[in-house]
């Protein structure tokens, strides 16, 4: 099985979620299981909502990541640095809309989240009004000190991996919170290109097999959803789709805090043995 099934649960729109729960700010946990024991939470979360859009109630996703010759996105993220930022494009390929996102860390290790619409031909690359964007934001978060870092940072970003994916969105609307599941996850490595009418050359894809990743959002306190996990001894797993794919990507670089992950849940899909030493 590769596929959630929700025939169960009853409907919510696009626009009622997001006005119930859009949570842009949150605190996520991540977990990383077999896709018959998300089907299990499904099952579990009578209550819940599923996202539909027209008959959809599964919808595929592409995403593009920036990052900077130096990989300083990647490596504040192994280091786990408060100050630290990822930049992505994230494309809904069933309606043909597309995001440019930044995500920054606020108090508490809360996620923060800022966005805007961005051509879905411009997917991977980033245009000026993009690292515009992105700058305001470095700077905005005190990711950067100074507006000439934020800028050159944003100069430097180019496109280093694509993911695709399936996800089913639930709304938990007692609690105010939202879990996705995603399925059929694969990374593949990308390079800039000054020919290609993209901006980009993808390389081979990566597929993480049949795991699913969960994640839960809410304001705070734990969701419906944590607790049913956590009555079954699962707990958040140390993964990033960035992060976590760029390691399984590229077997030079140190992946120690997705070590466990990578030689475990995702055995698979790792092709070598890694160092789990960080830069610097």
């Amino acid at each position: 099985m590769t596929t959630i099934s929700t025939d169960s649960l009853a409907a919510v729109t696009l626009a009622e979620l997001n006005a119930a729960a859009s949570l842009l700010t949150r605190v996520d946990r991540k977990y990383l299981l077999p896709v018959h024991a998300a089907q299990d939470l499904v099952h579990a979360l009578g209550d819940a909502q599923v996202l539909q859009i027209g008959r959809r109630r599964s919808f595929a996703y592409a995403s593009t990541y920036f990052d900077t010759p130096d990989l300083d996105s990647y490596y504040l993220a192994a280091r786990g640095r408060r100050r630290r930022f990822k930049v992505r494009t994230r494309s809904y390929l069933d309606s043909d809309l597309c995001f440019l996102e930044v995500k920054t860390r606020g108090p508490r290790g809360a996620t923060i989240k800022e966005r805007i619409p961005y051509a879905l031909d411009d997917a991977d690359h980033l245009t000026p009004q993009g690292r515009a964007f992105v700058a305001g934001l470095l700077l905005g978060s005190n990711v950067c000190r100074t507006r000439e870092e934020a800028e050159r940072v944003a100069s430097e970003l180019t496109p280093v991996m694509g993911t695709t994916y399936e996800r089913t969105t639930l709304h938990l609307p007692h609690a105010e919170a939202r879990s996705t599941i995603d399925t059929r996850l694969a990374w593949m490595p990308m390079r800039a290109s000054r020919h290609s009418a993209t901006g980009a050359i993808r390389g081979t894809a990566r597929p993480a097999g049949p795991q699913a990743i969960i994640e839960t959002k809410s304001p705070g306190t734990p969701s419906p959803a944590d607790r049913f996990l956590w009555g079954l001894g699962h707990r958040p797993a140390k993964i990033s789709k960035y992060a976590t794919g760029l390691a399984l990507l590229n077997r030079d670089l140190p992946a120690n805090k997705w070590h466990r992950v990578i030689t475990r849940d995702l055995a698979g899909a790792a092709a070598a043995p890694r160092a789990t030493r960080p830069r610097g």
